[in-house]
């Protein structure tokens, strides 16, 4: 019987692992997204503070994320905070100067970085403690084994992003999509959506262009104002 346990508790583990790595995929392009601007010494501190803060959050999640996927409208504004974000990572911001501005950006990675893990995480968690068959040891080893996955992903794709700065629109391309998917999700959508399932390729796909088109418009506005 214990040995049917301990091969029960490492599928489990195996299990978890593998989910995450398939659903980290687009929290690492918003981590590396929201970290690319900063200062290398602190993207390091971004890539860390942003994985390790999120996985909590997901432990966290895991109790409650089935009763709020069943509340009306909820992922319809985090949908929408989705889109918002990702305009705000295709474009960046300007601000301060000097060590004040350092600390700002860090504070404002790894704040983006939480609120879009928070929305993209919702659904994700479910299939997560499905695995954990209410083993909280199995969520929590599999979640905080899962993080130098998210950091290596993270640190990964700003490698890519420098090198290949197209990566950072489809990166944004992709927050959109997730946050068009997310919004057509929504329970008080359901009929509506199940009545027309073309929505469901349709709703992902406006959200992708409505960030690469606001963060367009952004990005030239930008270059149009004069230096100070």
């Amino acid at each position: 019987m214990d040995m049917l346990q301990t091969t029960e508790f490492w599928i489990g583990l195996l299990k978890i692992i593998w989910i995450n790595i398939i659903l980290s995929g687009d929290n690492a392009v918003v981590i590396a997204l929201a970290a690319r601007g900063l200062p290398p010494h602190q993207q390091q501190k971004a890539i860390l503070f942003g994985s390790g803060a999120a996985v909590v959050l997901r432990i966290a999640l895991t109790v409650v994320a089935a009763k709020l996927l069943a509340l009306s409208y909820l992922q319809i504004i985090g949908g929408v905070l989705l889109l918002w974000i990702g305009t705000q990572l295709l474009h960046g911001e300007d601000g301060e100067e000097g060590e004040g501005k350092e600390h700002s950006g860090l504070m404002t990675a790894i704040r983006t970085i939480l609120i879009a893990d928070l929305v993209m995480s919702l659904d994700n968690v479910i299939a997560v403690a499905a695995a954990a068959k209410g083993s909280m040891t199995l969520l929590v080893l599999g979640l905080a084994i899962s993080i130098p996955m998210v950091v290596f992903g993270s640190q990964l794709m700003i490698k890519l992003m420098d090198r290949f700065p197209v990566i950072i629109t489809l990166g944004a391309a992709l927050i959109g999509w997730v946050g068009g998917e997310t919004i057509v999700s929504d329970v008080a959508l359901t009929s509506i959506v199940g009545a027309n399932p073309w929505l469901h390729y349709a709703g992902p796909a406006l959200g992708a262009a409505v960030v690469l088109a606001i963060g367009k418009m952004s990005s030239s506005k930008k270059a149009s104002e004069p230096q100070a």
